[in-house]
């Protein structure tokens, strides 16, 4: 069974064009089969998209950033700072790379990345992710440790989560490894989890 985690799928291709306004934007997004949330920017996406406060210079890194739409709305927060995109997904990868192009997004870096391996020397000042949950919870557990690592002093680790997907062990994992965790705003199931180093 194929992933959107997949390094690189194999599914047919079957490219479309969708459009999303993100924070008072409008985006064009081109989407294919094999990546996350093809049809539309998924709900928990859009939560964290809302709740999102990031500094107008901030480093910012978008883990799992798919087609581009989290990594978008930050940068577009992030207007004199960077936006560092990685997807270990190829094909989510290729697409991101056209959106920022078609969107017009020149503060944005995408990478192919298995988890924040290819960044895991550089610091952040926020780190987001809408974490790959069927990849299973170590994995999740994982990409919380490393943002940390990333994070610079004061820093910030953005996550959704949904409560029936593990929201609780999420919260006590990030409790372990940061100095506050607050939950910004909860909205269908759905928690944004702030976590401050």
């Amino acid at each position: 069974m194929e992933h959107y985690y997949s390094q690189k799928p194999t599914t047919a291709h079957k490219a479309h064009t969708i459009e999303e306004s993100l924070r008072g934007r409008k985006y064009t997004f081109v989407t294919d089969a094999g990546v996350f949330s093809k049809r539309g920017v998924d709900y928990g996406s859009k939560v964290l998209i809302e709740a999102l406060d990031i500094p107008d210079k901030a480093e910012v890194l978008d883990v799992g950033c798919g087609y581009g739409p989290i990594g978008f709305a930050a940068a577009g927060l992030a207007v004199r700072g960077k936006v560092t995109m990685v997807d270990i997904n190829e094909r989510a990868v290729e697409l991101a790379k056209q959106n920022a192009q078609r969107n017009q997004i020149t503060n944005v870096e995408i990478l192919q990345s298995d988890m924040l391996g290819a960044v895991i020397n550089r610091n952040f000042d926020v780190v987001i992710t809408n974490p790959p949950i069927r990849a299973g919870k170590e994995t999740v557990h994982r990409i919380f440790e490393q943002a940390y690592e990333v994070l610079n002093a004061g820093g910030s680790l953005w996550i959704v989560i949904q409560k029936k997907q593990g929201a609780p062990s999420a919260f006590a994992k990030l409790e372990s490894l940061f100095a506050k965790v607050t939950e910004v705003t909860k909205d269908k199931g759905y928690r944004v989890i702030r976590a401050i180093k």
